[in-house]
């Protein structure tokens, strides 16, 4: 038997899906990150993909306390909101 509690019978990671008002939260705070990086002139998918990435939060201007803003929320929930967009608005409206 294997030690990682966290796999199913079949081999697949399992993880929890955000809640409607976890969900609006990160969307929230991606909102006030994307609005205060074009303020200061940044591209902010870019920076935002380099934080993603590296987990380095000065990819993220502190300009409107962005750079705090991001921390509060894991990068695993930023990317679960994003693809979940995507993949509602991209892929199952084609």
């Amino acid at each position: 038997m294997s030690e990682i509690t966290n796999f199913t019978q079949h081999n697949s990671v399992s993880m929890d899906l955000k809640t409607a008002e976890q969900q609006n939260g990160v969307e929230d705070i991606m909102e006030a990150v994307y609005c205060a990086m074009v303020e200061k002139g940044y591209n902010p998918v870019n920076q935002i993909v380099g934080y993603i990435l590296s987990g380095d939060p000065t990819y993220v201007t502190g300009h409107k306390g962005a750079r705090s803003l991001i921390q509060k929320v894991e990068r695993d929930e930023i990317l679960e909101v994003l693809l979940n967009y995507y993949i509602h608005n991209k892929i199952e409206r084609s």
